[in-house]
């Protein structure tokens, strides 16, 4: 992808996390690997909805600025977004949002760790609960550690969610798929609990997983599914 398709592209995944409602004000952030080992990066202090491209910053590995247009400069979150690229070679992109009820989750202790929706199963498998962290601490990064060789989708205690990809528009897909599956796991709960889908069902679902060549990354069930 050219680059200034990547920046405008940052734009466009962030304009839709404000119209969904996933970030209010300047809440969230977005990260994209760059072929030179540096990184593009949204501003700290502006609504997602004001964001364009020329407003996005370049920066390098230790989250200092190597570009920017004016004084421009990354949310102090940015140490969760390099812990996952140290973490996972395999990851060129990262998104942090609030959706409503996969936060609801997450401010209520509980993880999204169950197999009870087909799609979610093939695609992200269970979700855990990281630690609480402050944000802007390495306490962040080191809660979500123990989980990034297994995951690609996560809820931060009492904060939010976070998801990566190998590019961009699958980091941003997998924050679609986790807070459709929270509002459906909640009317489900609402409907007297889910029904996890049975473990050779489950086997299955994951045989399937290894011909979608769109469906990539780490995922729990996987992992156990080849290690058995």
């Amino acid at each position: 992808m050219k680059y200034m398709e990547l920046r405008e592209q940052i734009c466009d995944v962030c304009h839709k996390m404000w119209q969904l409602g996933w970030v209010a004000a300047n809440d969230g952030n977005v990260t994209v690997k760059l072929p030179d080992g540096n990184f593009l990066a949204t501003p700290t202090g502006i609504s997602k909805s004001f964001i364009t491209p020329e407003k996005l910053v370049i920066i390098d590995g230790e989250g200092k600025v190597v570009e920017a247009e004016g004084p421009y400069k990354p949310s102090s979150e940015i140490k969760m977004h390099l812990r996952c690229y140290r973490e996972r070679p395999d990851v060129g992109a990262v998104v942090h949002a609030h959706p409503a009820t996969a936060t609801g989750y997450a401010v209520a202790g509980k993880s999204l760790d169950e197999y009870s929706m087909i799609e979610t199963v093939i695609a992200i498998g269970s979700i855990p609960l990281t630690p609480y962290g402050t944000p802007s601490t390495d306490e962040v990064p080191e809660a979500i550690t123990p989980y990034l060789a297994n995951h690609d989708v996560f809820l931060l205690q009492n904060h939010g969610a976070l998801t990566v990809g190998a590019d961009l528009i699958t980091a941003y897909y997998r924050m679609e798929t986790l807070e459709l599956f929270a509002k459906i796991s909640l009317t489900a709960h609402l409907l007297g609990g889910a029904k996890e889908i049975a473990k050779p069902q489950i086997d299955k679902l994951l045989d399937l997983r290894e011909n979608y060549y769109h469906v990539t990354g780490k995922h729990p069930g996987y992992k156990h599914y080849n290690d058995k």
